[in-house]
């Protein structure tokens, strides 16, 4: 089977961590968003993955040829033009059957029997209870007939998650290729919903299949949701320090510095970084970042970033009270 993944995303809502690197390095439970999705990747008989890129994109290349060993093929975006024209730069690189995925998300999903099936193509899909935030599919007769993009009315509750699988990569090329002739588009986009459209339009048997995980990395709040859900699956013994106490589930580096200080739960600490006299909950720590003497709840701290404070020290008497306001112009 043949991968295509577009990585050329500028991941605005994740910045100020997006400046520096691509989204899909950005960490979470100990690796970045991109490493969990090519390690499910790889429980299948991989012969090709094209990675489309963009900003940053060499970071991207650097990362996979370091950590895999599978043909792997870089091609550039060389415009922000939504997703059909970002799997367009993939013609003429791959045929076949073929998976699509877009990694900004954590899943997993019975990836293994599409190769079995007769279907011309699978969009993998979550029920979710408000479907006005997302790309839904409308099924009948066990097809999927029509897709919407953010229906203000509810009329269906099955969640586009960003998998796709065609069994003829040319087939979806030549969609499309029809597409962008017809300048089926959104704004300055053209959206892989409309090439699929016309795929179903042209009779291709599109089916939906449900997937068992689906996590959001997109935004800040997602990203620390996923952190918290890939630390609770996450299975061996947990870290101790001598003079910390170390609340699970974490996942610290071994070359990262702990002392004196109270980490978890639901933390994540990259190498070499460095927690001293502090308190640190339900964040994620990069690589390189130095936390001292104060206290982190929900936070994410950036690859050699310093977050340096002190303590209160008090000397407070019977019904006394203290109250702590950020200063005017702080």
């Amino acid at each position: 089977m043949h991968v295509v993944i577009p990585v050329a995303g500028l991941g605005t809502r994740l910045r100020p961590h997006t400046w520096s690197k691509p989204k899909p390095l950005v960490t979470v439970a100990g690796k970045p968003i991109l490493g969990h999705v090519l390690d499910r990747l790889l429980r299948l008989p991989l012969e090709r993955v094209v990675f489309v890129t963009g900003y940053l994109g060499e970071q991207i290349e650097e990362f996979v040829r370091e950590h895999y060993q599978f043909d792997a093929i870089f091609v550039e975006q060389p415009e922000p033009l939504g997703q059909s024209h970002a799997l367009l730069q993939a013609k003429g690189l791959i045929d076949g059957p073929t998976l699509v995925v877009f990694p900004d998300l954590i899943f997993d999903a019975d990836l293994e029997s599409l190769l079995e099936g007769r279907w011309d193509g699978v969009i993998f899909v979550k029920e979710v209870d408000d479907p006005r935030r997302f790309g839904v599919v409308i099924v009948e007769d066990g097809r999927i007939v029509r897709l919407v993009e953010k229906p203000r009315t509810p009329v269906s509750h099955l969640a586009v998650v960003g998998v796709y699988y065609f069994r003829d990569f040319a087939a979806l090329i030549k969609a499309i290729d029809q597409q962008i002739a017809e300048d089926r588009r959104r704004g300055n986009e053209y959206y892989l919903a409309e090439a699929i459209q016309i795929l179903i339009d042209r009779g291709a048997t599109i089916v939906a299949q449900p997937v068992s995980v689906w996590e959001d990395c997109g935004t800040v709040e997602a990203l620390l949701q996923t952190n918290r859900f890939l630390l609770d699956r996450q299975a061996g013994p947990q870290p101790s320090f001598p003079t910390s106490v170390v609340v699970p589930p974490v996942v610290i580096d071994p070359t990262a510095t702990i002392e004196h200080a109270v980490v978890g739960p639901y933390v994540s600490i990259g190498p070499q970084a460095v927690v001293s006299h502090a308190i640190v909950t339900d964040s994620i720590i990069d690589e390189g970042a130095t936390i001292e003497s104060v206290m982190l709840h929900r936070s994410i701290v950036g690859r050699r970033a310093r977050v340096v404070g002190d303590f209160l020290r008090v000397n407070v008497g019977d019904s006394s009270e203290i109250t702590l306001a950020q200063r005017d112009g702080e």
